[in-house]
């Protein structure tokens, strides 16, 4: 889909990128094989196919981190079809604030598998910071303004210059708002009866009984949670890329992705 968006370009907007759709331009290669361009000068024109040849060359490439400049992240959401090895990622901690407060889990979702990684079990710099440079894309919910740069702070070498769908912020521009699990209840996206009524602040209490009397059952009930968190992360993502692509795209024409 990233190549119906011209949003990657300097200077064009959502009216600006609406108006190509409505004169027949829908996509990458139709701007460039397009001789003229209603009111856009002949040196933009040559710009604007330079910058196009470019992006397509990166897309072949499979280099996401391009795009990540390119695109306002309130459209990153525009990849999440064009790349395979997407990263949906949960933390949890201490509690809320970046100083003060521990990560306790990170969980990792690849679409299959889960990886989890635990405070003083398996979760180091080095580990984490290869496991995310396998991906193209990160999914979260709120994790631009929770989890990414929690870790971040945590550890400083680990970078996310790889394009981020915020679920929280993408769904609100469809009318979903409040938190994960209401989200969820509301789409009709299920969570095993284990785990159904636990929250963030019981989370922090299952990591205090671990740490305390070393008490698997906490732990593995709070890694269940996580575990919960990020793969219920995809069919949201997927719900909320069809009804924004729709939402974005219902101009009375027709794209093949």
């Amino acid at each position: 889909m990233i190549q119906n968006t011209f949003k990657i370009l300097k200077g064009i907007g959502e009216k600006k990128e609406q108006k190509f759709w409505q004169n027949g331009i829908s996509n990458w290669d139709e701007f460039i094989e397009c001789e003229k361009i209603p009111r856009m000068s002949d040196k933009t024109k040559t710009t604007h196919d330079l910058d196009l040849k470019k992006a397509k060359n990166h897309l072949d490439k499979g280099d996401s981190r391009y795009f990540a400049k390119t695109l306002k992240s309130q459209d990153h959401w525009r990849l999440y079809h064009d790349f395979e090895k997407i990263c949906y990622l949960d933390i949890e901690t201490t509690g809320f604030s970046f100083d003060k407060s521990d990560i306790t889990v990170i969980g990792v979702y690849d679409g299959k598998d889960v990886k989890t990684f635990i405070n003083g079990i398996n979760l180091e710099e080095k580990t984490l910071k290869e496991e995310l440079l396998k991906y193209d894309i990160l999914v979260t919910f709120y994790g631009s303004g929770f989890d990414t740069p929690f870790i971040k702070r945590k550890f400083p070498t680990i970078e996310f210059d790889i394009p981020h769908i915020d679920l929280c912020f993408a769904g609100r521009r469809i009318g979903l708002k409040g938190g994960l699990k209401n989200i969820e209840r509301v789409l009709g996206i299920n969570r095993d009866e284990d785990v159904v009524g636990i929250d963030g602040y019981e989370a922090v209490r299952l990591w205090k009984r671990w740490k305390k009397k070393e008490d698997k059952e906490a732990l593995n009930t709070l890694v269940k949670y996580n575990k919960e968190d990020i793969e219920n992360l995809k069919p949201l993502a997927q719900i909320i890329f069809k009804k924004l692509k729709k939402a974005t795209f219902n101009n009375g024409h027709s794209f093949e992705y």
